[in-house]
């Protein structure tokens, strides 16, 4: 490995998210690493913000406070417009921290059935926060609307995918090839806006 790599450290365990990262800002000079790469996963994050750009900025400070390094993290999470919004900003932790997403996932349609197509609106929100060790810190945002599938549907993504219908694509997320939902994702979007912020910034 060159000497010269830009290492940046994310703020997360997931390697659902870790892949999507590398796969959408990866570059010849960056290497990136996660929670457990820096044996760093079993530092408790108190997630107590009241918005996506709170929680991830929680994260980044937290960890860019601990390691001396600059930090990315992000919350995301689906909005379902018939259930007030949720499970927003509580996705990863809705119906209990353990409870799988093929579970969440079927409870979620089970709320609609019934409901018709223009009332199923729902969103993915990514909202990417960057952290230095003196505290400064900005974000960028990203969202894909759609709406909740009738059934789960696709082998790809992770979490909410196979449930999120994107009517201009004719199909959920989950039924997207990696390169294609990266390109349109909410995170893919958020990333896109962080990699471009970090070049304003003359960071990368």
């Amino acid at each position: 490995m060159s000497t010269n790599k830009k290492k940046i450290i994310v703020a997360t365990g997931n390697e659902g998210k870790m892949n999507e990262i590398r796969q959408i800002l990866g570059g010849e000079g960056i290497v990136f690493s996660s929670l457990k790469d820096e044996a760093l996963q079993d530092v408790e994050i108190i997630e107590d913000g009241k918005t996506f750009a709170e929680n991830a900025l929680i994260k980044a400070r937290k960890i860019a406070e601990l390691t001396g390094q600059m930090v990315l993290a992000d919350d995301s999470g689906l909005e379902v417009d018939y259930l007030d919004k949720a499970p927003g900003i509580y996705s990863a932790r809705y119906l209990g921290e353990d409870t799988s997403y093929s579970v969440k996932n079927k409870y979620i349609m089970e709320q609609l059935a019934g409901v018709e197509d223009e009332k199923r609106t729902a969103r993915f929100v990514c909202v990417m926060a960057c952290a230095f060790p003196d505290g400064d810190a900005f974000t960028t945002e990203g969202v894909i609307e759609g709406r909740i599938a009738y059934e789960e549907r696709g082998e790809n993504g992770f979490g909410y995918d196979p449930i999120f219908y994107v009517p201009e694509f004719g199909c959920t997320t989950a039924e997207l090839s990696p390169e294609e939902k990266n390109k349109v994702s909410h995170r893919g979007r958020a990333l896109t806006a962080m990699y471009e912020e970090l070049q304003k910034r003359m960071i990368l």
